[in-house]
């Protein structure tokens, strides 16, 4: 049991390889490859999970090389969370995609989707269940040049210039992160997570500005990648031209592995108390309090439906990152269930605008008029998601705004519960119109059923479904986050 964490990762890497060759059949279809695949990886992850909820956390060390010389694998319930969250989504995504791509993308390019899929999924495993730097860092970049190339493939212009921007910004933040990297090997000798914990405080005394600026590299590298305001100059576009299962996934999962990475690196390397003696988590809470704001206010700016839902993402990984810079155990928790109800919402949202563009070609707001009563299960769905960006009691949402809020009055910060609110509001000021422009603009006044393939429909209602379960039940996500923070925090 304790190999399939590195299964997984194996498994994606040969699905990826061997894609172009079973292309070559006639009668392959890579689509439903890939639904396959998707569906073994979440079973893989589903037993995994099982095993840690039985038994505990667990390392594994492939080759049975411990470490600090070999790799370590951390199997533990920040990984579960992380891993749970990616096959969810991606397998969903994967189910969508079976129609979707045929409007979205060349059908010449079905086949390479498909691998840049299966070594993104690769990537992101192999991300939060790293524990040492190197294979954090191969992991990084594999997953980045993926992402770029999730974008660039629908081959327009436009989805090539944000790609571009995209792959230069997070070139800028690898080499911060490969800097950090350095600076930390040349000061204890050590690049295992664990091994740097343990001699970096004798470290830090004889090298103080040294692990002071790694630190900053690292989240300066990886807020880039995640979108941290104002490193997020890349996401509007990236997530707003690619394909739609590009931009649930992107968005959805993408972000949110990088932002563990960060809560890793930060609380199990450099430890609590040097991360709150330097001012990172004031700049952090300050930058993600504006990103907040500001990308709620670009938000409300929009009229393009894609772009607002990536403006919004800039908001809500403010969220995520204030959690994390509030330094107390409600505050991670609220955090960590973002991160796995973000992707649930956004991925919702992403996926029932891609559905409304399948369908009628409308992208703008203002011409959805009346669109509910031709589309009703997929705004029905959209309004889930919607409400619960809002943070509406019954939606999953409303629950992480409210451990946010509570690690803020923990914390001794009851500022961020007021930004909280407000922020709140602000998401309601473009997220309802939409439900009420869709229901109340006009139209027929008679709902007819959506004529859309079941494919793209059921992914909707499924993800509708665990927001609202998680928004009556929220008894076993909260439990699993609070574990996750504690690791942070211990």
């Amino acid at each position: 049991m304790i190999h399939l964490p590195l299964m997984l990762v194996v498994f994606y890497l040969a699905m990826a390889f061997i894609t172009p060759l079973l292309g070559r059949l006639k009668k392959f279809s890579s689509r439903y490859f890939g639904v396959a695949v998707s569906a073994a990886g979440l079973l893989i992850v589903g037993a995994t999970a099982f095993h840690v909820f039985d038994a505990g956390p667990f390392r594994y060390f492939p080759g049975n090389w411990a470490s600090p010389v070999g790799i370590e694998i951390v199997v533990d319930e920040i990984t579960v969370l992380l891993q749970l969250t990616i096959a969810v989504i991606g397998f969903l995504v994967s189910v969508y995609s079976v129609d979707d791509l045929d409007r979205e993308i060349d059908e010449r390019m079905h086949n390479w989707f498909y691998v840049i899929y299966f070594l993104m999924m690769a990537a992101l495993n192999g991300l939060v269940m790293s524990f040492d730097l190197f294979n954090i860092f191969v992991f990084t970049e594999i997953g980045t040049l993926t992402a770029c190339a999730m974008v660039a493939i629908k081959s327009k212009r436009v989805c090539l210039r944000a790609a571009i921007n995209y792959l230069i910004l997070s070139t800028l933040g690898s080499g911060m992160i490969l800097m950090g990297i350095a600076l930390i090997y040349m000061v204890t000798g050590h690049l295992n997570i664990g091994a740097v914990a343990q001699v970096l405080p004798e470290a830090t005394e004889a090298f103080t500005w040294n692990v002071r600026i790694a630190l900053s590299l690292f989240v300066v590298g990886f807020g880039i990648k995640s979108a941290l305001f104002p490193l997020h100059l890349w996401l509007p576009d990236a997530h707003s031209s690619a394909p739609t299962p590009s931009s649930a996934l992107l968005s959805g999962v993408v972000l949110k592995v990088f932002i563990v990475v960060i809560g890793r690196i930060v609380f199990q390397m450099f430890g609590v108390e040097l991360f709150v003696q330097i001012p990172i988590p004031l700049v952090i809470l300050t930058l993600a309090t504006m990103g907040i704001f500001l990308g709620s206010l670009f938000a409300i700016t929009q009229t393009d439906i894609k772009r607002m839902l990536a403006y919004s993402s800039v908001a809500q990984v403010g969220y995520i990152f204030m959690g994390i810079a509030l330094v107390s155990a409600r505050g991670a928790t609220g955090g960590l269930l973002h991160i796995f109800n973000h992707a649930v919402m956004k991925s919702l949202l992403f996926t029932a605008a891609g559905a409304i563009i399948y369908k009628t070609g409308i992208r703008k707001i203002d011409d959805l008029n009346g669109i509910g009563y031709k589309m009703p299960l997929t705004m029905a769905a959209f309004g889930v998601g919607a409400l619960s960006m809002v943070g509406i009691p019954g939606t999953s949402g409303f629950f992480s705004k409210l451990w946010l809020a509570l690690g803020a009055l923990d914390a001794g910060q009851p500022f961020f519960v007021l930004v909280i609110i407000i922020s709140s509001l602000l998401n309601s000021v473009y997220y309802l119109p939409i439900i009420v422009r869709a229901f109340f603009g006009g139209g027929s006044g008679k709902f007819t059923m959506d004529q859309l393939p079941w494919k793209m429909l059921l992914p909707l209602v499924i993800l509708a479904a665990i927001n609202l379960y998680f928004g009556i039940l929220p008894g076993s996500l909260v439990r699993l986050a609070e574990q996750a923070a504690a690791i942070w925090l211990h």
